[in-house]
């Protein structure tokens, strides 16, 4: 079992952390199903273009498609839908090549060149929902955790609302910064009394 990495915030006397990136998706069932359809697609194709050059005819499909490409206006509603379906399907399996994905896990500060960690947005959640609920005249919260953003908000049923608001936000503040956040993000705290029933 690996002793678990201490995740100071940066130092200028020790010199700067490697930067944290965010971590990438496998996305094993989009690639999965392209390599089925590609690999069904070209299996097909080249069986025919074999058969043919054995002095075969063609497949029935292959020369219906030929004839129907071919007398077909381009203007035809089909040909427009299956270029809109596959332009469409091209650019999805394009924007998942370039992001990263992942989007429920925040990098956390990197102490190693070769060591990464993450948190789970979630579980951020719970932790700095924990925190917010010891501060005295707190009786609900809810905590948003986003990528660049962390909203709370609070109901209290005692104490002013301002100085609850300013208890809750140095707590979260705090907790923000414990949790070791590659990139901490904003912070946006809001109180208010329950509805009155």
């Amino acid at each position: 079992m690996s002793e678990p990495v201490s995740l100071e915030k940066d130092d200028p006397g020790q010199g700067t952390h490697p930067r944290a990136h965010r971590f990438w998706s496998t996305r094993r069932l989009p690639a999965a199903l392209v390599a089925a359809v590609v690999l069904a697609a070209a299996g097909a194709l080249l069986y025919d273009i074999a058969a043919v050059r054995a002095g075969r005819p063609a497949l029935r499909w292959r020369r219906r498609l030929a004839h129907e490409l071919a007398t077909r206006p381009l203007g035809d509603f089909w040909l427009t839908a299956g270029a809109v379906v596959a332009v469409l399907l091209g650019l999805w399996l394009i924007v998942l090549a370039v992001t990263p994905g992942l989007r429920g896990v925040l990098p956390m500060r990197r102490s190693a060149p070769d060591v990464r960690a993450g948190l789970d947005r979630r579980a951020a959640a719970l932790v700095l929902r924990d925190r917010a609920m010891e501060v005295s005249g707190v009786q609900s919260v809810r905590v948003d955790v986003g990528r660049r953003a962390v909203k709370a908000r609070a109901q209290s049923h005692f104490r002013d609302l301002g100085e609850v608001r300013t208890d809750v936000d140095s707590v979260l503040s705090e907790g923000l910064r414990e949790l070791g956040l590659a990139r901490e993000p904003a912070l946006s705290v809001y109180v208010r009394r329950p509805a009155k029933r």
